[in-house]
């Protein structure tokens, strides 16, 4: 490292001290969704394999949860695989499966996170559903961060299992189908969605320089606030990280209004 990228670095240090220092904890998002984007990107500019930039957007997770955990956030959602993800190339999903299945179990041996999944399990290698079927009991009495890690996930297809799921509870209950169609509500269709039991996400960050959602929680994120950032996923700082949150706390939520 040269004497320019030191100096750089360290201004960096010292502005993210200065922003983190006037932030307001009282302000800070209690849910932050992630959609973590430009691991590919971010390979291709520094000439490494593909399979090296999902590793290096994988190794960046944990030191994201390790500031979430300083600002008093509450509840994460990682989106690590979406369901359009499957079209991908088998010499690429292969490694990419083994690199999230690292990614749950580190989340497990850390010890301080608990971890749920999110997403149509059944879509999943036989490997995998077991792998985050473990994580989930063995953290399941951990008081950290509940951390979400949104695998085989689409937001239509959540949606989809949602009212499935309403259906065939309503089946079980012995509800006739118009009884049901009485009494369809907001809060019902919510209460089977995999986040049933959760707070809506406050934040989204979406890195790499997209400003889409692409399908991330579109039933949750209906009153969520958004942020974008430029930076692919595996460069993304505290700095970064603190300026979303900064964004997120001088904005004026008005739920729709």
């Amino acid at each position: 490292m040269n004497l320019r990228d030191k100096l750089r670095g360290l201004l960096v240090r010292v502005y993210a001290r200065r922003v983190e220092g006037r932030l307001d904890h009282a302000q800070v998002p209690k849910h932050i969704g992630v959609i973590m984007d430009g691991n590919r990107r971010w390979a291709k500019a520094a000439g490494s394999t593909t399979a090296q930039g999902h590793r290096a957007g994988a190794d960046k997770i944990e030191e994201f949860l390790g500031w979430c955990t300083e600002t008093d956030v509450k509840v994460v959602t990682l989106w690590l695989f979406s369901t359009d993800n499957f079209d991908r190339p088998q010499e690429e999903l292969v490694p990419l499966f083994g690199i999230i299945e690292d990614v749950v179990r580190s989340l497990v041996a850390d010890g301080r996170w608990r971890v749920h999944h999110v997403g149509a399990i059944d879509l999943l290698p036989g490997q995998m559903q077991t792998t985050l079927k473990e994580a989930e009991a063995a953290t399941v009495d951990i008081d950290g961060i509940l951390v979400n890690v949104a695998i085989g996930y689409g937001g239509r297809q959540e949606i989809a299992d949602a009212v499935r799921s309403m259906v065939q509870d309503a089946q079980e209950k012995g509800t006739s189908m118009e009884e049901l169609a009485e009494n369809v509500s907001v809060d019902l269709i919510g209460s089977h969605l995999y986040t049933g039991d959760q707070p809506d996400p406050d934040l989204v960050i979406r890195t790499s320089g997209e400003q889409r959602l692409s399908g991330f929680m579109l039933w949750q994120t209906a009153h969520s606030e958004y942020y974008f950032c430029d930076v692919f996923w595996p460069a993304f700082r505290k700095v970064d990280f603190l300026r979303a949150l900064r964004d997120y706390a001088v904005r004026h939520r008005r739920y729709g209004g």
